[in-house]
């Protein structure tokens, strides 16, 4: 239709054009235009009539080839394989229109976890979550006692190329009481993984979450629920399960903390979602105040995409250890992964390096009541380059207080799973309280 419309107004063009072309003669001399008026007139109309549809065709044929050439290999084979449920911005839960306040009116805040699923197996990150909570002063084995739920369905790889990953999530979820899953009315799932390749969607879960709030690892604002959903840290499955020191913490310790401005390692990605940022990287290092060790080496296929740096960023990779290069930094640069959130958040909180981030619209952990400011220093990704002039600037009086905070922080809401899990479940608690007008307990947070 479109080539249709086209045809017509180009020629349309050329017939007004020919018009003036050929009534432009009547200037000429009285002999030349009687000699070109009844002589060569009809040809000349012929002439260009012909011009117009020869140009025509050649211009629809231009605009074929830019507008309508084949999609790329990977453009055409490529089928999602699966159902793909999203959990799209226009179901706006909130406590008010998702939440059944009716048993936690007493303030006896328990919660239930679903019996485990035959044939249905545990990731350990999974399984070391049921195991907190299950050991948790919150915990009950009646449903009919509880005001929060908990699947024992693994949630939390949503990737599909995982090994972790649950295959016929929906159905597993079907096959659950119906009385007690009540489209996820009360429940909370846990999810570090959303999305894959190529777009590594922050969320597409790969099934209907119901009502259910959604503790995120990597959730973008946009489509994060706020005062419902939750934002947790990405951790390994070797973090601690268990954390029993006490916090004490001494400012002095940090004072012999800047051997290096700043310091990152890790995978910088040769193609793909995350490329863009970790690529620029190197133009930062200068193998003195600012350390920037990447590798091409990622996934099985990084050798098809290699480009000039990989061989020299390889080599700079494996010259220094992660660890100690975190340890002797003021400051670890964090840029996003495949996905917004980065196990290097917490490895940098860990080690008293001051989180310097750059993920465009992450909702950072626990945000509720983390004044992330006093802790990390966030900036757009696009901005990256310039970070080090910035970071010249700060203060020591601020940096100082920055690395006692980072301390402060991990030890008291994620230096093990449990603290990371009962802070989720304590955020939760916290705000039905506040809708159901019970006493607050935010004796438990420091910010």
């Amino acid at each position: 239709m479109k080539f249709l419309i086209l045809l017509v107004v180009l020629s349309i063009i050329c017939l007004v054009f020919l018009q003036k072309i050929f009534f432009s003669f009547s200037y000429l001399p009285i002999k030349l235009k009687f000699f070109w008026f009844f002589k060569f007139r009809f040809s000349i109309k012929i002439l260009f009539y012909i011009l117009c549809i020869i140009f025509n065709i050649f211009f629809l044929f231009i605009l074929s080839f830019f507008n309508f050439q084949p999609k790329s290999v990977f453009q055409q084979n490529y089928k999602p394989r699966f159902e793909v449920t999203k959990l799209e911005k226009s179901e706006r839960c909130s406590f008010a229109n998702c939440f059944n306040f009716t048993k936690c009116l007493d303030g006896n805040l328990r919660i239930y976890i679903y019996p485990d699923l035959p044939n249905s197996p545990q990731s350990k990150i999974y399984s070391d979550i049921l195991t907190v909570l299950r050991r948790s002063v919150y915990f009950t084995e009646d449903a009919s006692e509880a005001c929060l739920f908990i699947l024992s369905v693994d949630t939390v790889d949503r990737d599909r190329i995982s090994e972790d990953y649950v295959k016929d999530l929906n159905s597993l979820i079907s096959s659950l009481p119906k009385n007690v899953w009540n489209n996820g009315l009360n429940h909370l799932i846990f999810n570090f993984y959303s999305g894959t390749f190529p777009s590594y969607s922050s969320n597409d879960l790969g099934f209907n979450p119901g009502k259910a709030m959604i503790a995120w690892t990597s959730s973008s604002r946009q489509h994060f629920r706020a005062d419902f959903d939750i934002s947790i840290p990405l951790f390994h499955k070797e973090h601690p399960l268990l954390s029993n020191e006490e916090i004490g913490l001494n400012s002095t310790d940090f004072q012999n903390h800047d051997k290096y401005l700043a310091s990152f390692k890790g995978k910088r990605y040769v193609y793909g979602i995350g490329s863009e940022t970790r690529d620029i990287l190197h133009y930062l290092h200068n193998n003195n105040s600012v350390i920037i060790a990447s590798t091409c080496r990622h996934n099985s296929d990084w050798k098809k995409y290699e480009d000039e740096r990989c061989e020299e960023d390889n080599a700079q990779y494996d010259r220094w250890d992660y660890n100690q290069l975190m340890d002797n930094s003021t400051f670890c640069l964090i840029p996003r992964g495949r996905r917004l959130g980065s196990f290097r958040f917490l490895e940098s909180l860990k080690h008293s390096c001051i989180p310097v981030i750059f993920s465009d619209d992450w909702v950072l952990p626990f945000e509720d009541f983390i004044d992330w400011s006093q802790v990390s220093i966030s900036g757009n990704e696009k901005n990256i380059l310039f970070i080090y002039d910035y970071l010249s600037n700060i203060p020591k009086e601020r940096i100082l207080k920055m690395r006692y905070s980072t301390q402060l922080v991990y030890q008291k809401y994620f230096a093990s799973i449990e603290r990371i899990v009962l802070t989720s479940i304590k955020q939760v608690f916290e705000r039905i309280r506040r809708h159901v007008g019970l006493p607050s307990q935010q004796n438990w947070l420091c910010y």
